[in-house]
């Protein structure tokens, strides 16, 4: 199973900058198991939300022809946590991509409020240097993950 840690995109300019939401529940079975008395998402699964809003920028960057892994969180500062009923903000700017990789900044806010900045380095994994052969098929942007940008364009084009 992939799990998909953004609900839909707010705003998308291609290859500079995307926002994505996350609306947390206390449905998820991940709050169940982390702090059963004191429900919280994990930071980790933060991480990933950016990741996934910032990859997928990245990607779209190159009309998704290369395979954009996560290479390195350069940092992530946390100023609060994040509770059932939150709606988190994930907002990703592409600092710089070149052929082998892609740096981004990135905020993540609730209802305004800052509650962590992540920047993050991305490989593109097709031009890598070490000699490693990847399968052909695109195995990180899934019709899953780019569903997302698909439904975000309907609705920009209904408007």
């Amino acid at each position: 199973m992939r799990w998909i840690w953004i609900d839909k995109f707010t705003d998308f300019e291609s290859g500079s900058r995307a926002v994505a939401i996350k609306n947390v529940s206390l449905a998820e079975e991940h709050l169940h198991d982390h702090f059963p008395a004191y429900p919280v998402m994990p930071a980790s699964l933060i991480v990933e939300g950016m990741a996934q809003t910032a990859g997928i920028l990245v990607g779209e960057a190159r009309n998704f022809e290369e395979k954009v892994i996560l290479a390195k969180v350069k940092r992530a500062r946390f100023l609060r946590e994040v509770r059932p009923g939150d709606r988190l903000e994930f907002e990703a700017t592409v600092e710089q991509i070149t052929e082998e990789a892609a740096m981004t900044s990135g905020k993540v806010s609730i209802d305004g409020e800052l509650l962590a900045e992540i920047d993050i380095v991305f490989s593109h994994i097709d031009n890598n240097l070490s000699g490693l052969v990847f399968p052909e098929e695109n195995f990180v942007f899934t019709e899953g993950f780019k569903s997302l940008l698909r439904d975000y364009n309907a609705e920009r084009n209904k408007a």
